[in-house]
């Protein structure tokens, strides 16, 4: 038996009994009614001083005997700028809220050292600052996006942090700059002021932070032709009052709002192996990850009560998958190995942002090297691309391209009470191309997928697809091309219409003209 599910205004889902062979998939798309774009910020990244993201991943010295770029691992340099990475936050997370950005400048042999009290106990010797994270983001061409030290610092550290990047004037910030070494100054968009300061950033209530974030506000100014976009600590998942406060209290004064979502089993004990897991764990995650469209929703909802023209930006800079860590290594460095089973949740959640990019402005995977869910694994001089690496780059045609609303017709499965369908997509349109992700879920059955285009003519199409034997699967260093993108040649046209047997465990992109 069949019955309908209508999951949102655009998108329908069917439920069958769990005893139908059936697995037809109807999708329409409607490409008269595309109006909002898809922001290229929402595939972006965030490096964060915890474990060997920055030294040994990003950052290994100009002294190093493994290749570098100014000191940067010039492997690691070179796959991110393939990914054409939009923006990238700094230098947290929990770190940020105890950096104190004048210990990353001048002669590093004069930068004082620190103890990472949040990742480790290890030493930070500070040798990676200011100026080599923003100088990354100039040859990765991408945004920096920097985040404030609220919960230890203060509003005059804060707002001289500001003046030292972005000033070109004859001011004491802008001539320290000088001194160390750079003339004119960066351009500096994005702005967060603290970050999770619910918790490990000042453990505050939303009141004070509201208060407080007014306060920097303040002090945190435009210089030149640099334009601040200042974003408010938000959120943590279900936490829809501390959006409620801050949107009543600082709204106004706000360009956007945080929200951080993790795929989690649970924030104590054991989270899971990321390696080595049950079908029925790998279909809870599905539902787990596709749980935070419901979540932006209910935030968005808040929201639009004090913004219903819809000017603050819901930024969601930290998402991902959370496991274990790897067995013999450092509990607090947060190294996972990432399987197909990840690059699902990279597939399915950037498939919900790009639904809501009248809201959405930013999103940020965490991590971009060796922490969580990341892009990109290092050892000493090796480096191997995880499967999450390759779904942002076969999702890059996605960016500021015109977001076209579909409806989809796919079978469910029930997971520990979550109904999960087995197909999810995403359409874009851009510069006469369309292009369309879909995943199948499902583990063991090919999905026959129909797309009816709404009248629209279709001339040709090609794609790639990710899959692999086992949904454990993932990349080493020893074998660092199992799961890869392959020429996917499953999709026909037929009748004006699209036909693709979309195999099981499997993400696609197409591209159709």
């Amino acid at each position: 038996m069949k019955k309908r599910l209508l999951l949102t205004a655009l998108v329908l889902v069917s439920s069958f009994s769990a005893f139908s062979q059936q697995k037809d998939v109807s999708i329409r798309i409607y490409p008269e009614r595309g109006k909002q774009t898809i922001s290229k910020h929402i595939y972006g990244h965030f490096a964060e001083h915890l474990g060997t993201c920055i030294y040994g991943g990003l950052w290994v010295g100009e002294d190093s005997k493994i290749p570098n770029t100014k000191g940067y691992r010039t492997d690691v340099l070179n796959a991110l700028k393939k990914l054409q990475i939009p923006n990238l936050r700094w230098p947290g997370g929990c770190f940020a809220d105890e950096y104190h950005w004048m210990d990353g400048i001048g002669p590093k042999a004069n930068r004082p050292k620190m103890v990472n009290n949040n990742w480790g106990g290890v030493v930070e010797d500070n040798s990676f600052g200011t100026h080599e994270f923003l100088n990354l983001c100039e040859l990765l061409e991408c945004e920096p996006y920097i985040s404030g030290n609220v919960g230890s610092g203060t509003v005059e550290e804060l707002a001289k942090w500001v003046e030292y990047m972005t000033s070109d004037g004859d001011s004491p910030m802008a001539n320290l700059r000088r001194k160390n070494g750079r003339d004119k100054a960066w351009k500096v968009k994005y702005l967060g002021v603290g970050n999770e300061s619910w918790g490990c950033g000042g453990d505050m209530l939303p009141d004070y932070y509201a208060d407080l974030y007014r306060r920097y506000a303040v002090y945190c100014r435009n210089f030149d032709e640099n334009k601040l976009f200042k974003i408010a600590s938000g959120a943590s998942d279900y936490d829809y009052d501390w959006t409620d406060v801050l949107m009543k209290k600082a709204g106004k004064k706000m360009h956007g709002l945080s929200l951080h979502y993790y795929t989690v089993t649970g924030w104590s004990g054991s989270k899971g192996s990321a390696t080595e897991f049950t079908p029925d764990d790998y279909y809870w995650t599905m539902g787990k990850c596709l749980e935070i469209e419901e979540v932006i929703q209910k935030h968005m909802t808040i929201m639009d009560k004090y913004d219903k023209d819809k000017k603050v930006g819901l930024m969601v800079d930290e998402w991902g998958t959370w496991w274990d860590v790897e067995p013999g290594t450092n509990p607090g460095f947060l190294y996972q190995q990432n399987t197909m089973r990840d690059a699902f949740v990279a597939a399915l959640s950037l498939n919900v942002f790009n639904k809501y990019g009248d809201r959405i402005q930013m999103a940020n995977i965490a991590q971009v090297v060796n922490v969580l869910q990341s892009m990109i694994l290092t050892k000493d001089d090796k480096m191997t691309l995880t499967p999450t690496y390759h779904v942002f780059d076969m999702y890059r045609v996605h960016q500021d391209a015109t977001y076209l609303p579909m409806d989809i017709i796919s079978e469910t499965k029930e997971i520990r009470g979550r109904n999960v369908a087995l197909v999810n997509a995403s359409a874009s349109q851009k510069d006469g191309l369309t292009h369309i992700t879909l995943a199948n879920i499902d583990l063991n059955a090919e999905q026959n997928v129909n797309i009816d285009f709404s009248n629209t003519k279709i001339n040709s199409v090609k794609g790639r697809i990710l899959t692999s034997k086992n949904i454990e699967d993932h990349n080493t260093f020893e074998n660092p091309d199992l799961v890869k993108p392959q020429t996917f040649t499953g999709a026909k046209i037929e009748n004006g219409k699209l036909n693709i047997k979309l195999p099981a465990k499997s993400i696609v992109v197409l591209e159709i003209k």
